[in-house]
């Protein structure tokens, strides 16, 4: 069974950073893409940026320029730097997993853009 942790989303001032980590446990395969979306309220969830285990990133949508997506494959663990936040970022970010015929979800975590 493989398990996804998000974390470090939280209240940011326009025009601030922030970096979210997901961990993945459990059976990881060699081969995986891991992604960030993210879901506003009333909104889709739309994809964010991704990133294949060969540390390929794609990027997608109206952060396309403001963010960064990495991973450490020794630790399961990708990474979403979001600089030059706005108010419009305000969302639940999750973290995907897919390798093989298996997509996995984290739990999400909130990212609030305010002043």
């Amino acid at each position: 069974q493989v398990q996804l942790v998000e974390s470090g989303g939280g209240l940011v001032q326009p025009g601030g950073s922030l970096r979210l980590s997901c961990a993945a446990s459990g059976r990881i395969f060699s081969i995986n893409t891991m992604a960030w979306y993210r879901q506003a309220p009333g909104k889709e969830r739309e994809l964010v940026a991704r990133i294949t285990n060969a540390g390929i990133p794609n990027y997608a949508g109206s952060m396309k320029g403001r963010v960064t997506i990495s991973r450490d494959n020794a630790k399961n663990t990708v990474y979403l730097r979001m600089n030059s936040l706005k108010s419009e970022d305000t969302a639940v970010y999750y973290c995907l997993l897919v390798q093989e015929n298996l997509e996995v979800w984290g739990q999400g975590t909130l990212v609030t853009v305010s002043s």
